[in-house]
């Protein structure tokens, strides 16, 4: 009988999940990461409604201690990038580096199984030609999860099963009902597990960050208000600045050196060309010459057409890994250092990495 690990978060789709490959009759059992006290989606609630869905499928739960490992990766990564001027995104660090990586050596060490499968909306194949493993969107575009994935390594995808990846979200609702899951009517989480534990974004870094007053100012170096704190601040931001001008203003730069917080119109925060480190290529190998993809440099962002122009590895700051320069087709809105961008040719994820902070 096939053998499988289901990470269960206490929400409806891992939930859902966990039931398809059990009822499939798959020998499945539950592992919940122990990331951090306090309430939300993976953390005390959750583990209760994980620990309550294996009781109701007749499966083993397991519950796996990662708060050091969830501190180092995520909330000090967190805390150093916010301090250093830039947005990180925690979710694909989170997925390579807490949980799937993790989940699958325990899996294997400990419970000699070889397969974990998640509640993510994405989808997994193999192309024997190119023997890899290819990273796809999912079905359904609306909840497709692919964008936080793209740091999943060979390794990790050859190890790994997305059962809701070619369902919709209303099929993975209704089937929920119908196995009479006590998740099937649980709300969505809509935040980050960090912002659902502390309450907000600016809380959590209030833990971390002393917040010192600085100058708003425009492109010209001219004053126009005051913020609270470099690090409340992301580019592209419209809202909340507290300065007024015959046109919308956005965040354009941020400069934690100097204290400042720089703004311009909405031409100003949009660029036509971007650098990204730590590369990972997912779906095909390291190309030697430019390639053209659609690039997303946000979750919910529009791919745009782009020439992606292999950098290689900077030998003076290996640290950053697999470099590219992105060359789009039109000006790009909001271009936040920190963020992934992430390129697909179709459906097909071939590769993401992380924005450089500007020079």
């Amino acid at each position: 009988m096939n053998k499988v690990i289901v990470g269960l978060s206490g929400g409806v789709d891992s939930s859902t999940a966990a039931a398809i490959l059990h009822y499939q009759g798959y020998e499945v059992e539950g592992l919940t990461l122990w990331l951090m006290k306090g309430k939300g989606q993976c953390c005390s609630e959750g583990m209760v409604d994980a620990a309550y869905i294996c009781e109701e499928l007749g499966i083993p739960h397991h519950i796996v201690d990662t708060r050091d490992l969830f501190q180092v990766n995520i909330v000090d990564y967190l805390v150093t990038g916010y301090s250093a001027g830039i947005t990180p995104l925690p979710c694909s660090q989170c997925n390579k580096t807490v949980k799937f990586g993790p989940m699958l050596t325990y899996g294997r060490e400990k419970l000699g199984i070889d397969k974990i499968a998640t509640g993510h909306y994405a989808q997994i194949d193999y192309d024997s030609e190119r023997d890899r493993y290819l990273l796809k969107r999912a079905v359904d575009r609306n909840k497709d999860q692919s964008y936080f994935l793209y740091n999943l390594t060979q390794y990790l995808l050859a190890g790994s099963v997305f059962p809701l990846g070619k369902m919709l979200k209303s099929e993975t609702r209704r089937i929920a009902a119908e196995y009479n899951l006590k998740t099937a009517d649980k709300p969505e989480s809509q935040d980050l597990c960090l912002v659902e534990a502390s309450g907000s974004m600016r809380t959590f870094l209030d833990k971390y960050i002393t917040p010192y007053q600085g100058e708003i100012v425009d492109l010209e170096g001219r004053v126009l208000g005051k913020h609270d704190g470099v690090h409340y601040y992301t580019i592209g931001q419209r809202k909340g600045l507290g300065v007024s001008a015959p046109y919308p203003l956005y965040v354009i730069d941020l400069d934690p050196v100097m204290n400042r917080v720089i703004v311009g119109d909405r031409n100003s925060a949009s660029k036509m060309e971007s650098t990204v480190k730590l590369v990972n290529w997912v779906s095909i190998a390291p190309p030697n010459q430019s390639i053209r993809a659609k690039v997303q440099v946000r979750y919910r962002s529009l791919p745009i057409a782009a020439n992606i122009i292999p950098l290689g590895v900077n030998e003076e700051k290996p640290q950053d890994g697999f470099r590219v320069k992105l060359i789009f087709e039109e000006a790009v809105f909001g271009i936040t250092p920190g963020q992934a961008a992430v390129w697909y040719e179709g459906d097909i994820l071939l590769g993401g990495g992380i924005i450089e902070k500007k020079e």
